[in-house]
């Protein structure tokens, strides 16, 4: 039988494979409880789910676990309920808005509140502090009537968040390698929105390899902006691929930088693994245990 201890000690696509032909995990199928997972430091970590499609959810929550992950990111409706098995839980939920289609469009809003009111009390009942929302593309917009637009929208959806407990994170991507003509590209722009709507159940989350491609600096912008930034995501640069010495970005001081400032939310790993992605995730929870 396949255990945590032989799948994280090997890291091999044999043991995935072997995963996948038996269809369950071995917590799963001994019934017995996890044993207790390592310590990730100061920082809570998590891990995005698209990035290892190669597993199932259930994999990648076993596999996680394992390493002393606390959550699961960017999970549908249909899977926000798995990472509890696991004793995690999906730190950062899909929302309504999808990137190029967000709340820099006022024809958005109402379904956007429409989709978060039914969305909401679902999130609070499985213990999901963030949900992730999007600007959307610019398409001939300024970027100050999209911070006017999306100021408007978000303060409608605001007081349904603060109702529910769950943080409304916008994130912050680059248009100039991945996401052309997103309009929350910059962090002053993301962190003046913050302002703008006033609540507490609104913030950034803060791509680290989004914000190295637009504007670099990002210790000192992470240190100037800490009050807007709710949660943030990891990859290297350039190729966002694994978070070693291989790419541009020191994310052991990054990591250092942000559990020094006292952060108390989730930083995610959301890097496409080149190598055996249980290995790679291995060591990038090394990497940032601060």
């Amino acid at each position: 039988m396949l255990n945590r201890r032989d799948f994280l000690a090997t890291g091999s696509a044999g043991a995935l494979a072997a995963m996948h032909a038996t269809g369950t995990t071995s917590a799963q199928a001994s019934g017995q409880p996890p044993a207790a997972p390592p310590s990730t430091g100061r920082l809570k970590q998590s891990v995005s789910r698209w990035c290892f499609g190669g597993m199932t959810l259930d994999q990648l929550c076993e596999l996680s676990s394992g390493l002393g992950l606390k959550g699961i990111d960017l999970l549908s409706e249909s899977e926000w309920s798995v990472p509890p098995k696991y004793g995690m839980t999906c730190a950062v939920a899909n929302g309504p808005s999808t990137i190029p289609d967000g709340f820099n469009r006022v024809e958005n809003h109402d379904r956007l509140e429409a989709e978060l009111a039914r969305m909401l009390p679902v999130a609070k009942g499985l213990g999901i502090p963030n949900m992730v929302v999007f600007s959307g593309n610019r398409r001939g917009m300024s970027d100050s009537d999209g911070l006017a637009n999306c100021a408007k929208g978000l303060k409608r959806v605001a007081p349904l968040a603060e109702r529910h407990g769950v943080t409304l994170v916008m994130e912050l991507l680059n248009s100039k390698v991945d996401h052309g003509d997103y309009m929350c590209d910059r962090t002053p722009w993301g962190a003046e929105l913050v302002q703008k709507v006033g609540s507490d159940r609104f913030r950034l989350l803060y791509d680290i390899y989004h914000m190295q491609i637009m504007e670099g600096d990002v210790i000192r912008t992470i240190r100037t902006h800490q009050d807007a930034i709710a949660h943030y995501h990891t990859a290297g640069n350039p190729g966002r691929n694994e978070i070693d010495a291989t790419q541009e970005l020191n994310y052991r001081a990054i990591c250092e930088a942000i559990a020094d400032l006292g952060f108390t939310g989730f930083l995610a790993h959301e890097f496409m693994p080149r190598r055996d992605p249980a290995t790679s995730l291995a060591e990038a929870v090394a990497i940032c245990t601060v």
